[in-house]
Protein backbone atom coordinates (compact mmCIF):
# COMPACT_ATOMS: atom_id res chain seq x y z
CA UNK A 1 0.00 0.00 0.00
CA UNK A 2 1.46 3.38 -0.30
CA UNK A 3 1.78 6.56 1.34
CA UNK A 4 -1.16 8.28 2.06
CA UNK A 5 -2.32 11.13 3.70
CA UNK A 6 -5.37 13.26 3.79
CA UNK A 7 -5.36 15.86 6.64
CA UNK A 8 -3.17 14.34 9.30
CA UNK A 9 -3.99 16.23 12.25
CA UNK A 10 -5.29 19.96 11.23
CA UNK A 11 -8.29 21.37 13.48
CA UNK A 12 -7.14 18.88 16.37
CA UNK A 13 -8.78 16.27 13.95
CA UNK A 14 -8.63 12.36 14.72
CA UNK A 15 -9.25 10.73 11.82
CA UNK A 16 -5.95 9.32 9.78
CA UNK A 17 -5.51 8.35 6.20
CA UNK A 18 -2.93 5.41 6.38
CA UNK A 19 0.59 7.14 6.01
CA UNK A 20 2.67 4.37 5.92
CA UNK A 21 2.74 0.64 4.97
CA UNK A 22 2.55 -0.90 8.60
CA UNK A 23 3.46 0.02 12.04
CA UNK A 24 5.11 -2.91 13.06
CA UNK A 25 8.63 -3.50 13.54
CA UNK A 26 10.17 -4.26 10.30
CA UNK A 27 13.56 -4.14 10.86
CA UNK A 28 15.09 -5.52 14.33
CA UNK A 29 17.75 -3.89 15.99
CA UNK A 30 20.66 -5.65 17.31
CA UNK A 31 21.15 -6.96 20.72
CA UNK A 32 21.72 -4.19 23.03
CA UNK A 33 20.92 -3.44 26.82
CA UNK A 34 19.67 -0.07 27.80
CA UNK A 35 22.20 2.53 29.21
CA UNK A 36 22.03 3.19 32.64
CA UNK A 37 24.83 6.21 32.28
CA UNK A 38 25.60 9.20 29.90
CA UNK A 39 28.28 6.72 28.57
CA UNK A 40 27.14 5.07 25.53
CA UNK A 41 29.35 2.52 23.56
CA UNK A 42 32.14 3.53 21.23
CA UNK A 43 32.51 0.25 19.49
CA UNK A 44 29.59 1.54 16.93
CA UNK A 45 29.96 0.61 13.12
CA UNK A 46 32.27 3.01 11.10
CA UNK A 47 29.74 3.66 8.60
CA UNK A 48 28.65 7.36 9.15
CA UNK A 49 25.07 7.60 9.55
CA UNK A 50 22.46 11.36 10.24
CA UNK A 51 19.38 10.84 12.02
CA UNK A 52 17.00 13.72 12.91
CA UNK A 53 15.39 14.07 16.29
CA UNK A 54 12.47 16.28 15.73
CA UNK A 55 10.33 18.48 18.96
CA UNK A 56 8.28 21.12 18.94
CA UNK A 57 10.02 24.53 20.46
CA UNK A 58 10.43 25.37 24.23
CA UNK A 59 13.22 27.21 24.73
CA UNK A 60 14.63 25.19 27.54
CA UNK A 61 14.18 21.51 26.24
CA UNK A 62 15.92 22.50 22.68
CA UNK A 63 19.09 23.97 24.48
CA UNK A 64 19.52 21.22 26.58
CA UNK A 65 18.65 18.29 24.03
CA UNK A 66 21.47 20.39 21.69
CA UNK A 67 24.10 19.85 24.80
CA UNK A 68 22.85 16.38 25.11
CA UNK A 69 23.30 15.72 21.34
CA UNK A 70 26.76 16.92 21.62
CA UNK A 71 27.68 14.34 24.48
CA UNK A 72 26.21 11.44 22.97
CA UNK A 73 28.23 12.07 19.31
CA UNK A 74 31.32 12.38 21.08
CA UNK A 75 30.71 9.15 22.43
CA UNK A 76 29.64 7.80 19.00
CA UNK A 77 31.58 9.64 16.34
CA UNK A 78 30.01 7.71 13.59
CA UNK A 79 26.38 9.27 14.36
CA UNK A 80 25.22 12.55 13.61
CA UNK A 81 22.24 14.28 15.22
CA UNK A 82 20.17 16.88 13.85
CA UNK A 83 17.78 18.68 16.13
CA UNK A 84 14.95 20.43 14.36
CA UNK A 85 12.34 22.05 16.21
CA UNK A 86 9.03 23.71 14.91
CA UNK A 87 6.79 26.13 16.68
CA UNK A 88 4.22 23.88 19.15
CA UNK A 89 1.08 25.38 16.99
CA UNK A 90 2.40 24.25 14.12
CA UNK A 91 4.14 21.00 14.73
CA UNK A 92 2.01 18.58 14.11
CA UNK A 93 1.32 20.01 10.79
CA UNK A 94 4.66 19.55 10.03
CA UNK A 95 5.34 16.10 11.27
CA UNK A 96 2.23 15.29 9.19
CA UNK A 97 3.79 16.67 5.40
CA UNK A 98 7.07 15.33 6.48
CA UNK A 99 6.06 12.23 6.87
CA UNK A 100 3.62 11.73 4.19
CA UNK A 101 6.67 12.99 1.62
CA UNK A 102 8.76 10.11 3.14
CA UNK A 103 11.02 12.00 4.40
CA UNK A 104 11.20 13.85 7.93
CA UNK A 105 12.43 12.84 11.58
CA UNK A 106 13.79 9.57 12.70
CA UNK A 107 13.01 10.18 16.42
CA UNK A 108 9.75 12.27 17.30
CA UNK A 109 9.04 13.79 20.58
CA UNK A 110 5.37 13.42 21.04
CA UNK A 111 3.36 14.39 23.73
CA UNK A 112 1.49 10.85 25.59
CA UNK A 113 -1.79 12.25 24.52
CA UNK A 114 -0.93 12.14 20.49
CA UNK A 115 0.31 8.36 20.83
CA UNK A 116 -2.74 7.07 20.07
CA UNK A 117 -3.38 8.01 16.63
CA UNK A 118 0.27 8.54 16.10
CA UNK A 119 0.29 4.12 16.38
CA UNK A 120 -2.96 4.15 13.84
CA UNK A 121 -1.51 6.08 11.31
CA UNK A 122 1.24 3.70 10.92
CA UNK A 123 3.89 7.14 11.44
CA UNK A 124 5.38 4.77 14.66
CA UNK A 125 7.18 1.68 14.48
CA UNK A 126 7.15 -0.55 17.60
CA UNK A 127 10.07 -0.57 20.14
CA UNK A 128 12.32 -3.32 19.35
CA UNK A 129 11.83 -5.75 22.57
CA UNK A 130 15.48 -6.32 22.31
CA UNK A 131 15.97 -2.79 24.37
CA UNK A 132 12.37 -1.54 25.23
CA UNK A 133 10.33 -4.68 26.22
CA UNK A 134 7.21 -4.57 28.19
CA UNK A 135 8.09 -5.88 31.25
CA UNK A 136 11.76 -3.73 31.24
CA UNK A 137 9.47 -0.23 30.70
CA UNK A 138 7.41 -1.27 33.28
CA UNK A 139 9.54 -2.14 35.88
CA UNK A 140 12.21 0.64 35.30
CA UNK A 141 9.54 3.60 34.27
CA UNK A 142 7.03 5.70 36.44
CA UNK A 143 3.39 3.68 36.29
CA UNK A 144 1.94 6.50 34.47
CA UNK A 145 3.48 5.37 31.26
CA UNK A 146 1.27 2.47 30.90
CA UNK A 147 -0.97 4.76 29.46
CA UNK A 148 0.46 4.18 26.20
CA UNK A 149 0.77 0.75 25.82
CA UNK A 150 -1.05 0.00 22.74
CA UNK A 151 -2.05 -3.70 22.18
CA UNK A 152 0.26 -4.86 24.35
CA UNK A 153 3.14 -3.11 22.57
CA UNK A 154 5.23 0.58 23.05
CA UNK A 155 5.99 2.48 20.71
CA UNK A 156 7.08 5.65 22.40
CA UNK A 157 9.13 5.83 25.97
CA UNK A 158 9.84 9.00 27.52
CA UNK A 159 12.93 10.64 29.06
CA UNK A 160 10.72 12.52 31.71
CA UNK A 161 7.70 12.55 33.41
CA UNK A 162 5.61 15.56 35.37
CA UNK A 163 2.62 16.21 37.71
CA UNK A 164 0.61 19.46 38.47
CA UNK A 165 1.35 20.97 41.73
CA UNK A 166 0.31 24.75 43.12
CA UNK A 167 2.55 27.57 42.72
CA UNK A 168 2.20 30.61 45.08
CA UNK A 169 3.48 33.94 45.11
CA UNK A 170 4.68 34.52 48.46
CA UNK A 171 4.79 38.98 48.13
CA UNK A 172 1.28 39.24 47.36
CA UNK A 173 -0.09 36.50 50.08
CA UNK A 174 1.85 38.66 52.24
CA UNK A 175 0.48 41.85 51.07
CA UNK A 176 -3.20 40.75 51.70
CA UNK A 177 -2.49 39.73 55.38
CA UNK A 178 -1.88 35.24 54.71
CA UNK A 179 0.88 33.67 55.67
CA UNK A 180 3.50 33.58 52.68
CA UNK A 181 4.57 30.46 54.32
CA UNK A 182 1.05 28.64 54.36
CA UNK A 183 -0.51 27.68 51.14
CA UNK A 184 -3.63 26.63 50.41
CA UNK A 185 -4.50 22.73 51.21
CA UNK A 186 -8.04 21.95 50.57
CA UNK A 187 -10.14 23.69 47.58
CA UNK A 188 -12.08 25.84 50.33
CA UNK A 189 -8.62 27.28 51.14
CA UNK A 190 -7.64 27.57 47.31
CA UNK A 191 -10.98 29.69 46.60
CA UNK A 192 -10.56 31.69 49.94
CA UNK A 193 -6.95 32.51 49.78
CA UNK A 194 -7.48 33.50 46.12
CA UNK A 195 -10.54 35.66 46.39
CA UNK A 196 -8.77 37.80 49.04
CA UNK A 197 -5.65 37.92 46.67
CA UNK A 198 -7.99 39.17 43.59
CA UNK A 199 -7.19 42.66 42.82
CA UNK A 200 -9.96 44.60 40.67
CA UNK A 201 -9.78 48.38 40.09
CA UNK A 202 -12.31 50.28 38.51
CA UNK A 203 -13.79 46.75 37.04
CA UNK A 204 -10.57 46.07 35.67
CA UNK A 205 -8.37 42.78 36.87
CA UNK A 206 -5.36 43.65 38.14
CA UNK A 207 -4.23 40.89 40.01
CA UNK A 208 -5.34 37.40 39.98
CA UNK A 209 -6.40 35.31 42.60
CA UNK A 210 -6.34 32.24 40.87
CA UNK A 211 -5.05 32.02 37.19
CA UNK A 212 -7.90 30.77 34.90
CA UNK A 213 -6.70 29.96 31.23
CA UNK A 214 -8.67 27.00 29.59
CA UNK A 215 -5.91 26.54 27.03
CA UNK A 216 -3.00 25.93 30.11
CA UNK A 217 -3.58 23.37 32.88
CA UNK A 218 -6.78 23.89 33.98
CA UNK A 219 -8.30 21.47 31.14
CA UNK A 220 -5.95 18.76 32.59
CA UNK A 221 -6.50 19.74 36.24
CA UNK A 222 -10.18 19.16 35.82
CA UNK A 223 -9.74 15.61 34.07
CA UNK A 224 -8.84 13.68 36.08
CA UNK A 225 -7.78 15.68 38.99
CA UNK A 226 -11.19 17.69 39.77
CA UNK A 227 -13.34 15.05 38.69
CA UNK A 228 -11.87 11.92 40.55
CA UNK A 229 -12.16 14.50 43.85
CA UNK A 230 -15.84 15.43 43.64
CA UNK A 231 -16.43 11.32 43.21
CA UNK A 232 -16.48 10.57 39.30
CA UNK A 233 -14.09 8.77 37.33
CA UNK A 234 -13.66 10.33 34.19
CA UNK A 235 -13.04 7.56 31.57
CA UNK A 236 -14.46 3.80 32.40
CA UNK A 237 -11.62 1.28 33.13
CA UNK A 238 -11.69 -0.02 29.54
CA UNK A 239 -11.21 3.55 28.24
CA UNK A 240 -14.34 3.18 25.79
CA UNK A 241 -16.44 5.72 27.79
CA UNK A 242 -16.03 9.31 28.85
CA UNK A 243 -17.60 9.80 32.45
CA UNK A 244 -17.32 13.20 32.74
CA UNK A 245 -21.18 13.71 33.28
CA UNK A 246 -21.88 10.47 34.50
CA UNK A 247 -23.55 10.93 37.88
CA UNK A 248 -24.28 14.64 39.46
CA UNK A 249 -20.90 14.88 41.09
CA UNK A 250 -19.14 15.63 37.61
CA UNK A 251 -21.56 17.97 37.15
CA UNK A 252 -20.51 19.70 40.14
CA UNK A 253 -17.09 19.25 39.29
CA UNK A 254 -17.62 21.28 36.48
CA UNK A 255 -19.50 23.84 37.91
CA UNK A 256 -16.72 24.23 40.60
CA UNK A 257 -14.33 24.76 37.94
CA UNK A 258 -16.32 27.34 35.59
CA UNK A 259 -17.69 29.14 38.93
CA UNK A 260 -14.18 30.09 39.52
CA UNK A 261 -14.01 32.71 36.98
CA UNK A 262 -17.92 33.26 36.73
CA UNK A 263 -19.01 33.25 40.45
CA UNK A 264 -16.08 33.60 42.26
CA UNK A 265 -14.05 36.32 39.73
CA UNK A 266 -10.65 35.23 41.09
CA UNK A 267 -9.89 35.06 37.11
CA UNK A 268 -10.19 35.46 33.59
CA UNK A 269 -9.25 33.73 30.46
CA UNK A 270 -6.75 35.78 28.23
CA UNK A 271 -5.67 37.67 31.15
CA UNK A 272 -2.18 39.07 31.12
CA UNK A 273 -1.79 37.37 27.83
CA UNK A 274 -2.00 33.66 29.31
CA UNK A 275 -1.58 32.00 32.92
CA UNK A 276 1.83 31.36 32.94
CA UNK A 277 2.64 34.76 31.86
CA UNK A 278 1.05 36.11 34.40
CA UNK A 279 2.13 34.43 36.96
CA UNK A 280 5.45 34.79 36.11
CA UNK A 281 4.94 38.29 35.79
CA UNK A 282 3.85 38.52 39.52
CA UNK A 283 0.45 39.55 38.03
CA UNK A 284 -1.28 35.81 39.78
CA UNK A 285 -1.29 34.74 43.78
CA UNK A 286 -1.84 31.01 42.69
CA UNK A 287 -1.26 29.32 39.63
CA UNK A 288 -1.79 25.69 38.43
CA UNK A 289 1.29 24.49 36.37
CA UNK A 290 3.55 21.65 35.61
CA UNK A 291 6.76 20.65 36.75
CA UNK A 292 8.64 22.38 33.33
CA UNK A 293 7.20 25.61 34.94
CA UNK A 294 10.31 25.34 36.75
CA UNK A 295 12.68 26.05 34.17
CA UNK A 296 11.51 29.00 32.75
CA UNK A 297 10.78 30.31 36.22
CA UNK A 298 14.63 30.26 36.55
CA UNK A 299 15.24 31.59 33.79
CA UNK A 300 12.71 34.01 33.11
CA UNK A 301 11.49 35.54 36.51
CA UNK A 302 14.91 35.32 38.95
CA UNK A 303 13.55 37.49 41.30
CA UNK A 304 10.12 36.61 41.33
CA UNK A 305 9.38 35.06 45.52
CA UNK A 306 7.05 32.42 45.05
CA UNK A 307 6.79 29.05 46.35
CA UNK A 308 5.06 25.14 45.03
CA UNK A 309 3.30 23.05 47.21
CA UNK A 310 1.53 19.79 46.47
CA UNK A 311 -2.37 20.45 44.46
CA UNK A 312 -5.49 20.92 47.09
CA UNK A 313 -7.30 17.96 47.92
CA UNK A 314 -11.30 17.60 48.62
CA UNK A 315 -13.29 15.41 50.26
CA UNK A 316 -10.05 14.02 51.76
CA UNK A 317 -8.41 12.69 48.40
CA UNK A 318 -5.13 13.66 47.15
CA UNK A 319 -4.45 13.35 43.48
CA UNK A 320 -2.14 15.22 40.60
CA UNK A 321 -2.47 14.74 36.87
CA UNK A 322 0.48 12.39 35.46
CA UNK A 323 2.14 13.80 32.03
CA UNK A 324 4.78 13.44 29.42
CA UNK A 325 6.10 14.10 26.29
CA UNK A 326 7.50 10.92 24.88
CA UNK A 327 9.87 9.70 22.10
CA UNK A 328 8.96 7.55 19.39
CA UNK A 329 11.06 6.26 16.23
CA UNK A 330 8.76 6.60 13.10
CA UNK A 331 8.84 3.86 10.14
CA UNK A 332 11.08 6.36 8.28
CA UNK A 333 13.98 5.12 10.81
CA UNK A 334 15.08 1.58 9.00
CA UNK A 335 18.96 -0.36 8.73
CA UNK A 336 21.82 1.84 10.17
CA UNK A 337 19.05 4.89 10.91
CA UNK A 338 17.16 2.48 13.07
CA UNK A 339 19.69 1.56 14.72
CA UNK A 340 21.19 4.96 15.29
CA UNK A 341 17.81 6.10 16.52
CA UNK A 342 17.94 3.15 19.18
CA UNK A 343 20.94 3.80 20.29
CA UNK A 344 20.55 7.62 20.69
CA UNK A 345 16.86 6.53 22.62
CA UNK A 346 19.01 4.17 25.21
CA UNK A 347 21.28 7.41 25.93
CA UNK A 348 17.72 9.84 25.93
CA UNK A 349 16.40 7.31 29.00
CA UNK A 350 19.91 6.88 30.73
CA UNK A 351 19.64 7.43 34.45
CA UNK A 352 22.45 10.39 34.23
CA UNK A 353 20.66 12.49 31.30
CA UNK A 354 17.08 11.63 32.85
CA UNK A 355 18.69 13.65 36.12
CA UNK A 356 20.30 16.16 34.16
CA UNK A 357 16.77 16.71 32.49
CA UNK A 358 15.41 16.47 36.21
CA UNK A 359 17.38 19.83 37.27
CA UNK A 360 17.51 21.74 33.94
CA UNK A 361 14.26 21.23 33.00
CA UNK A 362 12.10 20.69 36.39
CA UNK A 363 10.37 16.96 34.73
CA UNK A 364 11.25 14.63 36.36
CA UNK A 365 13.73 11.75 35.49
CA UNK A 366 10.80 8.86 34.35
CA UNK A 367 12.73 6.40 35.72
CA UNK A 368 11.76 5.36 39.20
CA UNK A 369 14.70 5.53 41.09
CA UNK A 370 15.19 9.37 39.92
CA UNK A 371 11.81 9.72 42.61
CA UNK A 372 13.88 8.57 45.06
CA UNK A 373 17.33 10.61 44.62
CA UNK A 374 17.57 12.19 47.59
CA UNK A 375 19.32 14.95 46.07
CA UNK A 376 16.68 15.68 44.31
CA UNK A 377 14.17 15.50 46.91
CA UNK A 378 15.89 18.14 48.87
CA UNK A 379 14.90 20.92 46.18
CA UNK A 380 11.87 22.46 47.80
CA UNK A 381 9.90 23.46 44.47
CA UNK A 382 11.08 20.03 42.79
CA UNK A 383 9.86 18.21 45.29
CA UNK A 384 6.00 18.66 45.84
CA UNK A 385 6.39 17.26 42.22
CA UNK A 386 8.11 14.17 43.12
CA UNK A 387 6.21 13.66 46.02
CA UNK A 388 2.53 13.18 44.11
CA UNK A 389 3.99 10.60 41.32
CA UNK A 390 2.54 7.76 43.21
CA UNK A 391 -0.76 10.10 43.15
CA UNK A 392 -0.86 11.08 39.49
CA UNK A 393 -3.41 9.92 37.37
CA UNK A 394 -3.00 9.99 33.15
CA UNK A 395 -5.90 10.45 31.29
CA UNK A 396 -6.40 8.70 28.01
CA UNK A 397 -6.69 10.48 24.73
CA UNK A 398 -7.76 9.37 21.38
CA UNK A 399 -6.75 12.69 20.17
CA UNK A 400 -5.48 14.87 22.61
CA UNK A 401 -6.28 18.27 20.45
CA UNK A 402 -10.21 17.92 20.53
CA UNK A 403 -10.53 16.40 23.37
CA UNK A 404 -9.41 19.79 25.09
CA UNK A 405 -10.83 21.99 22.74
CA UNK A 406 -14.47 20.24 23.61
CA UNK A 407 -13.92 21.42 27.12
CA UNK A 408 -12.61 24.63 26.20
CA UNK A 409 -15.64 25.05 24.29
CA UNK A 410 -18.06 23.73 27.16
CA UNK A 411 -16.13 26.04 29.62
CA UNK A 412 -16.15 29.02 26.90
CA UNK A 413 -20.50 28.66 26.58
CA UNK A 414 -20.95 29.16 30.11
CA UNK A 415 -18.85 32.23 30.06
CA UNK A 416 -19.75 34.16 26.87
CA UNK A 417 -22.83 32.39 25.86
CA UNK A 418 -24.60 31.86 29.62
CA UNK A 419 -25.61 27.97 28.44
CA UNK A 420 -26.32 26.15 31.61
CA UNK A 421 -23.26 24.36 32.88
CA UNK A 422 -25.22 20.67 32.48
CA UNK A 423 -25.90 21.59 29.35
CA UNK A 424 -22.50 22.47 28.10
CA UNK A 425 -20.51 19.24 30.03
CA UNK A 426 -23.21 17.22 28.61
CA UNK A 427 -22.36 18.85 24.66
CA UNK A 428 -18.72 18.35 25.60
CA UNK A 429 -18.89 14.54 26.89
CA UNK A 430 -20.70 13.91 23.61
CA UNK A 431 -18.37 15.33 21.82
CA UNK A 432 -15.34 13.15 23.33
CA UNK A 433 -17.11 10.10 23.38
CA UNK A 434 -17.89 10.21 19.78
CA UNK A 435 -13.79 10.45 19.41
CA UNK A 436 -13.34 7.14 21.04
CA UNK A 437 -16.40 5.40 19.49
CA UNK A 438 -14.98 6.45 15.90
CA UNK A 439 -11.16 5.44 17.44
CA UNK A 440 -12.27 1.91 18.60
CA UNK A 441 -14.58 1.32 16.25
CA UNK A 442 -11.47 0.98 13.67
Amino acid sequence: MGRKVISLILAGCMTFSVLLAGCGNKNEAPDSTPQTSTETSTTAAAKPVSIEYWQYFYETKVNLMDELIKEFQGANSNITVVQKHFPYDSYQQKVAAAVSAGSGPDIINLYYGWVPKYVKSGTLQQLPEASFSAEKIESTFAPMVKVNKIDGKYYTVPTAVRTLGLFWNKDIFKANGLDPEKPPKTLEELVEMAKKCTKIENGKLEIEGLTFQPSGQLHSWFRPVLLKQFGQEPISADQKTVQWNASENGYKAFEFLVNLAKVDKVGEKDFFTDDSTAFISGKAALHIDGSYRLGSLKSQAKDLNYGVTVLPSYNGVDTSFGSFWTNGITTNATGDKLDASVKFLEYLTSTDVMKTWTQKIGEIGARTEIANDPELLKDDKLAPFIQQLPIADSYFYVDEDADRKALMDAIDKVLLNNVDPKQALDEATAQVQKLLDEYWGK
